[in-house]
């Protein structure tokens, strides 16, 4: 694998990134509004940042969200998840106590790096918390319904994919799934179930997913793509 980590006009810092494993040129968009870009060791590099201006107008969209984001934890506001109201407020330092199904967040400056950092540690442990209280007997509930099995399901807070299922049909589970509608929720639990009988993502795959998504798999797949795997 080999970095290359580079400023370009507009976008900022693009971090280059080649990999044996990587059969495709993907792009992702952090937090923090930089931009990984990973693509398979044959490319070229100028074939590469060629396709990172092609997609320039989607990563500036996504930088775009990232800074709205931002704007949700403010003095006073409120955030809430499936089981949790969060309310935040100014304070001397940052804390979050829990009472019952409230947290209270205090944040020092909410426009530091350190304080979204402290915001992002308390949102995904509450989002943690619900994820292994909910995927898990959701997804049996879904395995039962439609006739699939699976062996280990392992909750986790992944960057890369909403789930996966492996070749001994284990299945993870992003707990980043919470910020979702309990429509996508499904959708994505039903996904990782098809791939315990099809490992690919092939015309057969789709039929079936389709099947049981009542013929709306690949719009229910395009509404997934409104979230991001960060917070």
């Amino acid at each position: 694998m080999t970095n290359k980590t580079v400023k370009l006009k507009d976008i900022g810092s693009v971090t280059f990134s080649g990999n044996i494993r990587s059969r495709n040129i993907k792009i992702s968009v952090k937090p923090d509004k930089s931009v990984l870009v990973s693509f398979p060791y044959y490319a070229s590099f100028k074939s590469v940042t060629e396709f990172v201006e092609r997609n320039k107008a989607w990563i500036l969209r996504q930088q775009s969200k990232f800074e709205n984001r931002l704007n949700i934890f403010s003095d006073n506001s409120v955030f809430k998840t499936k089981h949790f109201t969060v309310n935040f407020s100014n304070g001397f330092e940052n804390k979050a106590e829990r009472k019952e199904d409230r947290v209270f967040v205090t944040v020092k400056d909410f426009s530091s790096a350190e304080s979204y950092a402290f915001i992002e540690k308390v949102i995904t442990g509450i989002y943690r918390l619900e994820a292994i209280n909910i995927l898990p007997a959701r997804l049996n509930k879904l395995a039962g319904q439609f006739g699939f099995s699976f062996n280990n399901v392992t909750v986790r807070n992944n960057k890369h994919n909403w789930g996966s299922c492996s070749s001994r049909n284990n299945i993870s589970l992003n707990l980043q799934m919470m910020k979702m509608p309990d429509e996508l929720i499904d959708y994505i639990l039903l996904h990782e179930l098809v791939h315990t009988k099809i490992k690919n993502h092939g015309p057969v795959f789709w039929e079936k997913l389709n099947e049981i998504t009542g013929n709306n798999a690949r719009a229910l797949a395009k509404k997934t793509k409104q979230y991001s795997v960060y917070l």
